[in-house]
């Protein structure tokens, strides 16, 4: 188990990411009905750089934090790849553009391409 030193345990092995907030797994999370929805509803899907290796980052989606994260792990399951899902963004590992349009467009969204 990691423990902050100022908001307590943050990830246990037995139920994994943690609420900083009500201190329960993500999944039963009692304050996630108050949660704030960061994206604006257009999703991008773009490639970028981060630390020499290639990353799919897909922005904008209008999702409280437990759908995000949800939705994170399909797109990672779908691309056979790991990744995150950090401040609203779900990051990819590799270049997966297009798996990840794709599995979005099946799920219901309707992403655009940003970047080159």
């Amino acid at each position: 188990m990691k423990h902050s030193s100022n908001s307590g345990l943050v990830y246990s092995t037995e139920s994994g990411r943690m609420c900083p907030v009500c201190r329960q797994p993500l999944a039963g999370c009692q304050c996630k009905a108050g949660a704030a929805i960061l994206g604006d509803g257009v999703v991008r899907v773009s490639r970028q750089k981060k630390g020499g290796k290639t990353v799919t980052l897909v922005k904008g989606l209008a999702l409280d934090a437990a759908a995000l994260a949800g939705l994170g792990k399909a797109l990672r399951t779908a691309c056979g790849a790991g990744g995150t899902v950090k401040d609203g963004v779900i990051e990819v590992q590799g270049d997966h553009c297009d798996a990840v349009m794709a599995t979005l467009t099946g799920q219901g969204h309707r992403p655009k391409r940003a970047g080159g």
